[in-house]
């Protein structure tokens, strides 16, 4: 019978930690690589180019001084971040009250909790034809319920004006992004302790007393990463604007995207068009940082760490 008192199983070498670090993190830093540092380099490449299909050379900032001197692109800067403004805090606004109702006990809570999902859950595009049928001026539903309540004498077309199709391009972003914001506020919202509001309640604090000095504290943190959220995704919004007008009339929609899909695809000026993409870049690279730094002395305001 082997003696086995006093043995003891070899110990296997391992590697040192910082190598296994390395090894757990490679695959995301491969990924990264690959899907967002190379197509970043390149299309920062191509903007010093005049690619097209038939092939590039260099013209250095030649993209980058055309544009600048271009008074169309600067009204598209502007109409791209006045889009984003008005979309952004008509979702907040809207997300802060549906998340209150939602919040509130009332009968069929639950039910009125899973009917707000629908415009965030269904695709876009099938969403956006339904806007589509919505604004139709000859059968849709809105330009036929203005006639018949006598606010029009005729059939409204609001995507044939420059106006009313900004606007009601605006509408339907709102209407495919409140959802979220609303769950993400209404789960804020029930993380708040009920012990602070039955103090503010013996204390002969009133419910807007109480949503302003209570709930609002509380879910700050959740207002700031939402509003930054929200702003870069409209500010990126492509298929609604695209479904709806594809730009126009006249321009009247175009925002960044839409003007450099239509420059690099539509026209297969890619050089040109990696130029926009880089100017996008920077413009949301500097919002987000003015963004939150201003956020930053909000949260120090209210206490938030």
């Amino acid at each position: 019978m082997t003696d086995l008192v006093g043995t003891h199983p070899k110990k296997r070498k391992s590697l040192p930690e910082a190598w296994f670090a390395w090894a757990l993190i490679a695959p995301a830093v491969l990924f990264i690589l690959v899907i967002v540092a190379w197509p970043l380099f390149e299309t920062f490449r191509l903007s010093f180019t005049d690619a097209r299909l038939g092939g590039e050379s260099y013209v250095g900032w030649e993209n980058y001084t055309e544009l600048a001197e271009s008074k169309k692109f600067k009204q598209t800067i502007v109409r791209t971040f006045y889009w984003m403004f008005l979309s952004v805090v008509l979702k907040l606004i809207l997300g802060l009250i549906g998340a209150t109702l939602l919040n509130a006990a009332v009968p069929g809570r639950g039910l009125f909790r899973v009917l707000v999902m629908p415009p965030w859950v269904i695709p876009m595009a099938i969403g956006m034809i339904g806007w589509l049928w919505l604004y139709n001026g000859a059968f849709g539903v809105l330009s036929g319920t203005a006639q018949h309540i006598g606010l029009i004498d005729k059939a409204f077309e609001f995507l044939a004006y420059k106006r009313s199709a900004f606007y009601s391009a605006v509408v339907a972003d709102v209407w495919v992004g409140t959802p979220m914001v609303t769950l993400f506020f209404l789960a804020a919202m029930q993380g708040v302790s009920r012990d602070l509001y039955e103090a503010a309640w013996v204390d002969g604090a009133g419910r807007w007393y109480r949503f302003r000095r209570i709930t609002i504290p509380q879910i700050m943190p959740v207002i700031v990463s939402m509003s930054l959220l929200s702003a870069i995704f409209t500010f990126n919004s492509f298929e609604i604007i695209w479904i709806l007008t594809e730009g126009g009339p006249r321009s009247a929609t175009t925002t960044l995207i839409i003007d450099t899909y239509k420059t690099a695809i539509g026209n297969f000026k890619f050089g040109e068009g990696a130029a926009r993409a880089v100017v996008i870049v920077v413009l949301l690279a500097i919002f987000s940082l003015i963004y939150l730094f201003l956020l930053n002395k909000v949260n120090k305001r209210y206490g938030v760490k």
